[in-house]
């Protein structure tokens, strides 16, 4: 059972890190990543250095926070929770990448850009590599396993990326549609 002061912090903790990433988020919107100081986030924040720090050890753990478990979320969203290794699956898994890839439509200078991409990028494909290594199970050896699941994880996360990036002509369900082909190995070149 949760004392009433227990809650009464828990929900004030949660407004200030919502302050914080707020205020961090209006930072990056007017200045370069480097030149953003705790101090700069605190102020517009309204709370002071040490309330920051009590939250976070520096602003790349703020940002690391606010990218948080987005890329299991939307993994989990697409395949609705079900774990399984087919061209169906595929296919969410790239809409599910495509998604997430779209989320940080956040207003912010290039160097911000330069910083967050590389980190999502990880994630996602961290995300993508636990699914598969589930959704193969017993049917593939571990060094199988070992092959195939850097290079599947590889192949959905690009097919997204190249989606994302405006890099390709197709739809988002012609990309998940692709890359499912190519894993399944029934690939066609254009006649």
């Amino acid at each position: 059972m949760m004392k009433m002061g227990t809650k009464v912090l828990n929900v004030r903790n949660t407004q200030t890190k919502q302050s914080l990433i707020n205020a961090f988020l209006q930072l990056v919107s007017e200045k370069d990543f480097e030149k953003i100081r705790i101090a700069d986030i605190s102020q517009r924040a309204q709370v002071n250095r040490a309330t920051f720090y009590a939250h976070f050890n520096d602003k790349y753990e703020l940002l690391d926070y606010m990218l948080g478990d987005s890329a299991s979320a939307a993994i989990v969203e697409y395949t609705s929770g079900t774990v399984k290794f087919n061209q169906e699956s595929i296919k969410q898994l790239v809409l599910g990448a495509c998604y997430f890839y779209q989320q940080p439509k956040i207003k912010c200078r290039s160097s911000y850009i330069g910083l967050v991409v590389p980190q999502l990028k990880e994630k996602m494909l961290n995300e993508l590599k636990i699914y598969l290594m589930k959704s193969l199970g017993n049917t593939q050896t571990e060094i199988e396993k070992t092959f195939y699941v850097p290079v599947f994880a590889n192949m959905i996360n690009e097919g997204a990326l190249q989606w994302a990036s405006g890099n390709v002509s197709m739809n988002q369900e012609e990309v998940a549609r692709r890359v499912s082909l190519l894993i399944f190995g029934g690939y066609q070149p254009p006649s």
